[in-house]
């Protein structure tokens, strides 16, 4: 296996949510501020033109010692079935790295404006990507307990 690697923040989540719990996140507004010392606002140019982005970003508040990576329900809820830690997507995981698609509202220079952004303030933001549909692969599927499970997380 490769050595450790170390990422750099490009920004940190402002505004939105302050302490966690699972849903709702759909009508959730933030801004991703972009690091002024590593961009200038011409970084964002174009990106306006997306309804969309992926933002990454690092599950700072989860213990990395909770961690595991047993099969275990999602949510703890026992309604679901035990899956392991790479057919989950909550929290935690085992780099803490969250991503997430939500719909961009407005970009202002380093100053994107996001709904549906399911990060906490001040996570610090490792990418933002513009959303493709040709990324898009086609038809997904997936356990029907995860429709139930996600019914109102966004």
């Amino acid at each position: 296996m490769a050595d450790d690697v170390t990422l750099r923040p490009i920004g940190v989540v402002s505004g939105g949510r302050d302490d966690w719990h699972e849903d709702d996140w759909g009508s959730v507004e933030a801004a991703i501020v972009l690091d002024s010392e590593q961009f200038a606002p011409d970084a964002t140019t174009g990106l306006h033109e997306f309804s969309h982005v992926e933002v990454v970003f690092l599950f700072d508040r989860v213990d990395p010692s909770r961690i595991r990576s047993e099969p275990r329900p999602a949510r703890g809820d026992n309604r679901f079935p035990p899956v392991g830690v790479f057919a989950h997507r909550g929290p935690f995981r085992p780099n803490r790295i969250g991503v997430t698609r939500c719909r961009l509202l407005d970009v202002t220079g380093l100053h994107l404006r996001v709904q549906g952004l399911d990060a906490l303030a001040g996570s610090p933001v490792l990418d933002v990507k513009p959303c493709h549909v040709e990324f898009e692969t086609g038809p997904i599927s997936q356990p029907s307990w995860t429709s139930q499970l996600m019914a109102d997380y966004f």
